[in-house]
């Protein structure tokens, strides 16, 4: 299944690790102190978002007077301890990653979130140095529901987009990666399991976790 691929791009969150609970968390616990409650439909409306991209959503929805800066402050130090101690990652995922590099597959990360939490919990699983090059939405101007930060994460392996093969586990962010011209792997997350039939549908293929896929490397 891997022919002609020469990088794997992965998301961070909900896919390489098990962490929508936590800023779905600090999403609630956040809008609370502020005197809201969290909308039923926020996950979507913001899944796709740079964590810039989501502070200035939660300004201009919630009508908050705190600066976009402060906003994110406040929501990185609520999630450092909970990713440096609470994170692991999604069955078989250090297998996969480990049996990629047997392959001599690049390994990249394409992530919306920070650097220093996407280390905290990479580094806390042992799987920091597996990757050849981490980008982030903050280094391109749009989400994940556009190309962009595929595209860049593909330059930084030396790869062309057709060589590429991204694992994401949000719709949005799926329709993005194969918008960059690459092959797609959706994975199960269940804070987007209500869109799973979606993800099936724009996907190239489906994995419930890397067990399943392993069997097929």
């Amino acid at each position: 299944m891997f022919k002609d691929i020469k990088a794997a791009i992965f998301d961070l969150d909900g896919t390489l690790i098990d962490s929508m609970w936590i800023w779905e968390k600090i999403d609630t616990d956040y809008l609370i102190n502020k005197g809201y409650s969290k909308p039923e439909n926020l996950k979507d409306e913001i899944g796709h978002l740079s964590f810039e991209q989501t502070a200035i959503y939660f300004k201009n929805k919630f009508n908050i007077h705190d600066t976009v800066e402060d906003i994110m402050k406040e929501w990185h130090s609520m999630a450092v301890a909970h990713y440096t101690t609470d994170v692991k990652l999604k069955p078989g995922a250090k297998d996969f990653l480990i049996k990629l590099k047997s392959l001599n597959i690049k390994i990249g990360l394409a992530t919306s979130n920070s650097h220093e939490l996407l280390k905290a919990s990479l580094e806390a699983n042992g799987i920091y140095e597996l990757f050849d090059a981490i980008t982030t939405t903050g280094e391109v101007s749009r989400g994940k529901n556009f190309p962009d930060v595929y595209l860049l994460a593909a330059e930084k392996l030396d790869a062309k987009p057709n060589e590429c093969m991204v694992f994401e586990d949000i719709l949005l962010a799926v329709k993005g990666a194969k918008s960059a011209g690459m092959h797609v792997v959706g994975v199960y997350d269940e804070a987007e399991s209500h869109n799973t039939d979606d993800i099936k549908h724009h996907a190239d293929q489906y994995i419930i976790n890397y067990k399943d896929i392993l069997k097929l490397a």
